[in-house]
């Protein structure tokens, strides 16, 4: 049971709790623990009758009610001297927490199977847990508590003593002062009643009498029915043509457009930004405070203020100023950070998150599901996206609230940090990440009526893997607490993350419900980018240029990120080709200005008129040959520029390290490894392999031997001894490498027990190399 809480303890809490205060926590119960025993029906007992079973009665409850069939009704609990029976009010505690809720108890529940005694209660709320401060009520009073339809299922250990309800008049009949005494055994468990409330609508009843409405036991099943009929109802049906499209337009957004509720109308919420003029805070001089300034004085009376900060200037821009032309309005479209209206390629993904967020927001349960796929395949837009149309949903009254956030592993420097990120999205509260975890273990371990259910997106879940994994651990772990209703959602770009990277435990926590985002295809590729250029006036981007981008970065990695930065890339190159066309034109432009070079090369043509095909300056549009140059710009950065110039030996010796690390799948070899590795492949392209010769040949000439002699020397020491000698300057590239930063060699010492591992990324080198046509005639694929 749990213990006292002490007043230095209470006072340290930063916002009151949303429960009742309870100070006495052993006065009824006694101060020892004793098991607790159930109090059956006996045959001459008159039975209450089985209160009507709630919407969310779990499965746990339904096969322990299956097996009491055979044995005595229960119709209460004893813990030693105390006693509680159904249609009670009793008060539950948390343990290690000052926070007691009130609720009816409608029936005791034996699990067989895990040996737990539980029962169902029938919650009261106070005005500190209703969050909507629209609709909520003002004129509560200090020890106001409503009625609600609400019902969960709590062990009995967390029973706390019996509490008493009231309507007003008689809590003012029976105490006139309207307080009751501290002393008194009725401090802290006395409570009025005068309304009933829908938390999940923020609805209340007409007022009521306590004593008229709620006798007994009996009366438990017409109290919630007269709660649920004076107030709003939740969740509204949305219309549909039939009953077997009503599913598929719930989820994939998709059906007519004249249907007014389908989710298809549903759109991320705009942020309306605020403006306010940036004015500099005036000085306030005191009236009467101060002493006047008089001409027999000549001195000025300085009246010092509170420090004020001038707040920065808002600079608006009107949409003339960034849409002016159709290039701006398409860079700004192909942006990755523009958000599009829907979602295009992603419906089958979007209809999974969908469903599976609101079966697990409706039922109040907690829940893993993992998420993975390559970058750029949509995985965060998609959540995002679903998130804004379950949003809509509550505020159409169609959907319980929740509550969201958003951990991203990349934008914090300690994994531990998404603790109080969390604390702060469900409280409010800024606090240490230790306290942090200390709060969250105790607020996901307690009951709560009304607990608003939490979806949190860790995004780059690879970046939240700590040495011992407990934030992980704890993460996973938490949904599958009772009374959590804490829904995770883990994004990485690895399928095979929680098997490779996490512990049994932790994986296994994390559950069955994966899904999977593939890469895109060129036909979705394209479109993504022609939905995104929908509306741009003049067409300025041609069909094929958009599929060639397509098709190009499909076949690499089928990122529609890169796709998009491609696409954007070429539109500002065909701008800057359609103003220099435009200065070309100007006679008045400068001398020597590529813009005169330009009109003087177009002056030059046959006919006197500018050419628009290939090969000619071009017209202003983004063609084929304009997604050429922003492919080159994409994969020309200065670090592939210098590999692409490195000598014949140090391009082998790298690609001789890939293909190492392809084999091994180990980043970290040996520098022998790595010779044996080039060996093979010289061995293979011997006879074939031009570079391959001419570097033999340059070995054997230092021995002052003609080309013809040395390359049947060559011949036949493949023939005689079939190995491959090896290259001259391998150990001085490998030492030029590492000096350049390209590779880490163990003591800068090219020996074959050296270790050698890549110090840039492998991507990199494999771009730089795969058009390179001595590395590919030596039959290397990267």
């Amino acid at each position: 049971m749990p213990g006292r809480v002490s007043r230095r303890r209470r006072a340290a809490s930063p916002t009151p709790p949303p429960g009742v205060r309870r100070e006495d926590s052993d006065d009824e119960l006694g101060t020892e623990d004793q098991p607790w025993e159930w109090v059956y029906a006996q045959e001459t007992d008159s039975e209450p009758p089985a209160a009507e079973e709630t919407e969310g009665t779990s499965r746990k409850r339904k096969r322990a009610a299956a097996t009491q069939t055979a044995k005595p009704r229960i119709i209460g609990a004893r813990m030693g001297n105390f006693e509680c029976r159904l249609g009670d009010i009793v008060l539950l505690k948390a343990e290690g927490s000052n926070e007691a809720w009130v609720g009816i108890i409608k029936e005791f529940i034996e699990d067989e199977e895990e040996g737990e005694m539980t029962a169902d209660f029938l919650w009261f709320i106070s005005h500190k847990e209703i969050h909507n401060r629209i609709n909520k009520r003002n004129d509560y009073l200090d020890n106001e508590l409503y009625i609600t339809t609400t019902s969960d299922i709590n062990p009995l250990v967390t029973i706390n003593g019996k509490a008493n309800i009231m309507s007003e008049a008689a809590f003012a009949a029976k105490y006139p002062t309207g307080k009751i005494p501290r002393r008194a055994k009725e401090y802290g468990k006395t409570f009025i009643c005068r309304r009933g409330c829908n938390t999940k609508t923020c609805t209340y009843t007409d007022e009521l009498v306590w004593e008229d409405v709620y006798r007994g036991y009996q009366d438990v099943e017409s109290l919630a029915n007269l709660v649920k009929q004076g107030t709003k109802a939740t969740r509204r049906k949305q219309k549909a043509a039939n009953d077997e499209d009503a599913p598929e337009k719930e989820y994939n957004g998709t059906g007519d457009a004249d249907d007014g509720d389908d989710l298809a109308k549903f759109r991320t919420p705009s942020k309306r930004a605020k403006f306010r003029d940036a004015v500099t805070p005036g000085s306030r001089r005191k009236g009467a405070a101060s002493k006047p300034v008089t001409p027999s004085s000549h001195r000025k009376i300085m009246v010092k203020k509170h420090l004020e900060f001038t707040p920065l200037a808002t600079r608006i821009l009107s949409p003339a100023h960034v849409q002016s032309s159709p290039y701006q309005v398409a860079r700004s479209q192909l942006h990755v950070a523009s958000v599009p209206t829907s979602l295009p390629c992603r419906e089958s993904e979007f209809s999974l998150v969908y469903s599976h967020l609101e079966a697990a927001i409706t039922d109040g349960t907690g829940t893993c599901i993992y998420i993975s796929g390559t970058p750029g395949t949509g995985k965060t837009a998609t959540v995002r996206e679903v998130v804004a149309h379950l949003d809509a949903a509550v505020r159409a009254d169609e959907l319980d609230d929740f509550i969201f956030v958003e951990i991203n592993g990349m934008k914090i420097t300690d994994p531990h940090q998404s603790y109080a990120l969390l604390w702060e999205a469900l409280k409010g509260q800024r606090v240490s990440p230790a306290q942090a975890l200390d709060l969250l273990e105790r607020e996901f371990s307690h009951p709560s009526p009304r607990r608003v259910p939490c979806v949190v997106l860790m995004d780059e879940l690879d970046q939240l893997v700590t040495k011992n994994q407990g934030v992980m651990y704890n993460f996973f772990n938490w949904p599958g607490l009772r009374h959590s209703r804490l829904i995770v959602l883990a994004v990485a770009n690895t399928m095979d993350l929680p098997e490779r990277t996490l512990s049994n435990k932790i994986s296994s926590r994390l559950g069955l419900t994966r899904i999977t985002f593939p890469g895109y295809n060129h036909e979705q590729l394209m479109r993504i980018v022609q939905s995104r250029l929908e509306g741009v006036p003049g067409a300025i981007v041609d069909a094929d240029a958009v599929q060639f981008a397509a098709r190009k970065v499909a076949a690499v990695s089928g990122d529609a990120r890169r796709a998009l930065d491609i696409c954007r890339r070429a539109v500002e190159l065909a701008e800057a080709d359609a103003k220099a066309l435009a200065a070309a034109d100007n006679e008045t432009a400068p001398p020597d200005t590529p813009s005169k070079k330009i009109r003087s090369a177009a002056a030059e043509t046959p006919g006197g008129g500018r050419k628009n095909k290939k090969g000619a300056p071009p017209s202003g549009r983004v063609t084929i040959e304009t997604i050429r140059r922003a492919i080159a710009e994409a994969t020309s950065n200065p670090l592939q520029q210098y590999l692409r110039t490195l000598p014949f030996a140090s391009r082998l010796l790298l690609a001789a390290l890939l293909m190492r690390i392809h084999r091994t799948g180990l980043a970290e070899s040996t520098y022998g490894d790595v010779l044996e590795e080039m060996q093979r492949t010289l061995r293979q392209a011997a006879g074939e392999s031009r570079p391959v010769r001419l570097l033999l040949t340059h070995n054997n000439n230092s021995q002052n031997t003609s080309n013809a002699a040395a390359e049947i020397m060559v011949r036949q020491k493949l023939d005689h001894q079939n190995r491959m000698p090896r290259p001259a300057g391998l150990s001085v590239a490998a030492v030029d490498l590492t000096g350049a930063g390209i590779i880490h060699l163990e003591g800068l010492r090219a020996e074959r027990p050296s270790k050698i591992r890549l110090a840039v990324g492998d991507e990199e080198v494999r771009l730089a190399f795969r058009d390179d046509p001595e590395i590919r005639e030596l039959g290397v694929v990267l």
